[in-house]
């Protein structure tokens, strides 16, 4: 079965742009998004600034992207606690740090070549992960909750 999976941890705000996380953390972002930006449609209009660390490596667990995300994370660890306080006080919304775990079942294969492709290879086995003491510290030290989102793909059948 078919698995395309990402991981990401993100910071977000109603009022803290991505921006003045990225300079109280000093640490550049690989995605962000702009409360209120303007986007064509299907795209809804984001409501919250968003700060973003991501791994979108094919062919690896969860645990290895989490694992990568969150070596980019561990020197900033304390200005990334400080900082999720600060946006939770200011919120009052609930937590503004995520670790964000995103896997598609019965998803579309990769490029020829791609680690998840049916091109003749074994795939590697993405199933199973488990989350280690140093990412349940992190998670702890920085207030950080595990969201993790499944889908099943596979094509809707029933007029058959």
């Amino acid at each position: 079965m078919p698995v395309n999976q990402y991981v990401y941890f993100a910071l977000s705000s109603r009022y803290t742009t991505a921006a003045e996380m990225t300079a109280i953390l000093g640490l550049e972002p690989d995605e962000t998004t702009v409360r209120g930006s303007r986007t064509t449609d299907p795209k809804a209009i984001p409501v919250l600034h968003r700060w973003k660390v991501v791994c979108r490596e094919p062919g690896l667990r969860v645990d290895e992207q989490i694992t990568l995300v969150l070596a980019r994370l561990a020197p900033r660890t304390e200005a990334i606690a400080a900082l999720a306080r600060r946006l939770d006080a200011e919120e009052r919304e609930g937590p503004s740090a995520v670790l964000e775990v995103v896997r598609r079942f019965n998803d579309e294969p990769g490029p020829p070549g791609h680690p998840d492709s049916r091109d003749g290879g074994t795939p590697p086995n993405l199933f199973g992960w488990h989350l280690d003491r140093e990412v349940l510290d992190f998670l702890q030290t920085t207030g950080t909750v595990l969201d993790i989102d499944e889908y099943d793909m596979t094509p809707d059948h029933a007029e058959d």
